[in-house]
C-alpha cells in the first residue's frame, strides 16, 4: 500500500547555522538511503519557501484566481515529502516515526494513497 509521509515545521525565523543545516541533512540523507535499501522508497522532495508558493481556485462562476502565497494562515508549514510503498498503516508510522522531520519539525502527517483504476 502506498502512503505519503507529509512534513510539517515552523517556518524558520532566522536560517539555522551552517553546522546545524549540516547535520540535519546528514540524518535526511540516512534516512533516504534506508528507505531506499528496505525497497519502501517512491519518492521524496523538499519544498522551497512558503514565499514561492502560489494558490489557484476556480470559483463557481469559471473565474481563475491566482494570488500569491499559500492559502491559509498557519505557523506551520509544508516542507516536504516521502511516497512509500509498505505493507500497512503500522508500517508507514513506523518510518513517519524515523524520519528527521518526526524530530526536527512539528509533525509527520501519513496519508494512503487514493489508487483509481482507468476505466
Amino acid at each position: 500500500m502506498k502512503y505519503m509521509l507529509l512534513i510539517y515545521g515552523a517556518e524558520p525565523t532566522e536560517p539555522p547555522s551552517d553546522q546545524e543545516t549540516q547535520k540535519i541533512m546528514d540524518e535526511y540523507w540516512a534516512y533516504e538511503k534506508a528507505v531506499a535499501d528496505a525497497g519502501v522508497w517512491i519518492a521524496s522532495d523538499a519544498l522551497q519557501g512558503i514565499e514561492t508558493a502560489t494558490t489557484v481556485q476556480v470559483r463557481a462562476d469559471g473565474e481563475r484566481v491566482v494570488t500569491d502565497g499559500p492559502f491559509a494562515e498557519t505557523r506551520e508549514v509544508l516542507g516536504g515529502y516521502y511516497l512509500l510503498d509498505v505493507p500497512d498503516l503500522d508500517s508507514a508510522v513506523d518510518w513517519a516515526a524515523r524520519c528527521p522531520g518526526a524530530r526536527y519539525g512539528s509533525k509527520i502527517e501519513v496519508r494512503p494513497i487514493m489508487e483509481f483504476e482507468a476505466p
